[in-house]
């Protein structure tokens, strides 16, 4: 799911990488990182943007959050990027448009992730305004040139190639555009064809981050689409829908080709498809195991054919503990929170030599779709 963004990136480049120096701030017990994204890992940017239709700083939003106050994450509590945060010991990463060039806080942690944000510029359009991942990638240029001028080139240099980059697009490319029948691209283009678009889009784009800079990328593979509520709407018997499962298991088997390529031809470029698949899944076929009863549908039952936020006027389920799903498109604080776990201990596994957080042989997928 979108959002896995914040949090898979982290354990698949630390096992691609253990020992990240923290650089060009205060020592920490975690790793600076810069999140790019879309709405599950959104933490606030889009709430500085007073036309945009991507925002969910209203009630029910933020009622587990703490002081039950919504904060643009979209979700009822705390995003996956927040609890692994906590693990290790570090504050989330503001949102980009929270800071001050000059002040200090550009030397830490950024979050440049936007609702509504996909691979494609186009993609996202209809929410009027949002940071695309292009534009993502120009603030964190501003962030870089900022840390310039605090802390000079060279130590800039080091503190970015010590980093995590953590990205989690593409669920949006499909859920809000290829998928969508007023949007061009799903009539212009076939899947295989579209597919291509994308891995060309994004090559270009890692390549820009990697002349900024950018070592240790950890790219969020897309989560199994089809299963989410606002698809399983579609289906008429409320099942997944296998097809669209299928363009993002081709979608990951493409992006996984994109990095280990870059990963033989960049000096230095350590890259990475996080594979959360199998944790998703788990949570979604077997939602008891965990604790859970609803996996199908969401808390605040918006499950439409286009799909739905738990808007004020709408109703929350009673036990918001009990669902996977909060809206028709992103996990709950509690989905997130097992999801996090399941996270750290795959990391902790691969940092020990076990199993690693990342599976070179099988596409998997870990954002979510949104705005």
């Amino acid at each position: 799911m979108a959002a896995l963004a914040a949090v898979v990136a982290i354990a698949a480049v630390l096992a691609l990488h253990s020992a990240v120096a923290v650089a060009g701030a205060a020592a920490t017990k975690g790793p600076v990182t810069y999140v790019f994204g879309d709405s599950m890992s959104d933490v606030g940017n889009n709430n500085y943007f007073p036309l945009s239709l991507a925002k969910s700083n209203y009630p029910w939003y933020g009622i587990d959050y703490p002081n039950g106050v919504a904060t643009g994450r979209f979700t009822n509590g705390r995003t996956i990027g927040d609890y692994m945060a906590a693990k290790f010991g570090v504050p989330s990463p503001p949102p980009f448009l929270s800071l001050s060039m000059p002040d200090d806080d550009v030397l830490g942690g950024v979050n440049f992730a936007s609702g509504g944000a996909g691979i494609l510029n186009e993609t996202g359009v209809y929410f009027v305004q949002y940071f695309s991942f292009d534009e993502q990638i120009s603030c964190f240029e501003m962030v870089k040139k900022a840390m310039i001028a605090k802390i000079g080139k060279e130590a800039a240099e080091v503190a970015v190639n010590a980093a995590l980059f953590q990205i989690g697009l593409g669920s949006n490319d499909y859920i809000n555009n290829f998928l969508q029948p007023f949007m061009a691209d799903g009539k212009t283009y076939t899947q295989e064809q579209f597919i291509r678009l994308l891995i060309t889009t994004l090559d270009r784009q890692l390549k820009r981050l990697y002349g900024l800079g950018a070592r240790n990328v950890a790219f969020n593979g897309l989560p199994p689409l089809g299963c989410i509520p606002s698809q399983r709407v579609h289906s008429g018997d409320g099942k997944c829908l296998d097809h669209v499962n299928g363009y993002a298991e081709q979608f990951n088997a493409a992006a996984k080709k994109l990095l280990d390529g870059m990963n033989a031809k960049l000096p230095g470029a350590r890259m990475a498809l996080a594979d959360c698949y199998s944790v998703v899944m788990e949570l979604i076929q077997h939602p008891e195991k965990h604790g859970f009863t609803t996996s199908h549908t969401s808390c605040c039952d918006v499950d439409t054919t286009v799909g739905g936020l738990c808007l004020p006027n709408s109703r929350p389920c009673r036990d918001r503990e009990a669902f996977v799903f909060w809206d028709a498109y992103h996990t709950s604080d509690a989905a997130n929170r097992v999801i996090a776990d399941r996270l750290w201990d795959d990391m902790q596994s691969a940092g020990h030599g076990g199993a690693s957080a990342t599976q070179a042989s099988s596409p998997a997928p870990s954002q979510s779709p949104s705005p």
